[in-house]
């Protein structure tokens, strides 16, 4: 997350400000954004539920992966309102961009709970650490969009890493 000298957090998200409007409850990951430390990581932990009821309805794979597509357009614009609503573009506690990542690295892990966990640590390695170009385009691209690109260039890194490991076991 990077924020510019020019911004200016208006107000101390609570949960008073969550439930203002639909986005902000969505943007900060249904609450779990609100905590004080590691809202990321908090954040990509509340997707699991909501990865968990896909899967069991089988959604998984492919269709799993077409369904962030729509999730990442959507986060644009939540993320972009979020955003605008506190002063800050990219302010930790919006998480819907690890929401939309992690389920896209979870859509081709395989169903164990020792690659749902690996999914997760590589996830949040990249999304951590910011190999280039991550970090280059966290700092420069503005708004929503910028919001969920790193996420997604992350979610990228983590599928490749995950890729090889799998295949490296087996």
């Amino acid at each position: 997350m990077t924020t510019s000298a020019d911004e200016t957090l208006r107000e101390q998200p609570d949960w008073r400000f969550l439930m203002r409007r639909p986005a902000h409850f969505l943007a900060f990951g249904f609450g779990s954004g609100l905590m004080k430390k590691a809202p990321g990581t908090w954040g990509t932990v509340a997707a699991y539920p909501l990865f968990f009821a896909l899967h069991a309805l089988g959604v998984g794979g492919w269709w799993l992966a077409a369904l962030c597509l729509p999730l990442f357009v959507f986060g644009v614009w939540i993320c972009d309102v979020t955003g605008k609503a506190l002063g800050v573009h990219d302010y930790g506690g919006i998480v819907w961009d690890e929401i939309v990542g992690v389920l896209l690295v979870l859509a081709f892990a395989p169903a164990t709970p020792v690659g749902w966990l690996l999914a997760f640590v590589l996830f949040r390695a990249f999304d951590i650490v910011k190999p280039w170009p991550i970090r280059w385009l966290d700092a420069r691209v503005p708004g929503g969009f910028g919001v969920m690109i790193d996420d997604i260039l992350a979610a990228l890194f983590a599928l490749a890493a995950q890729a090889a490991i799998w295949a490296a076991l087996h």
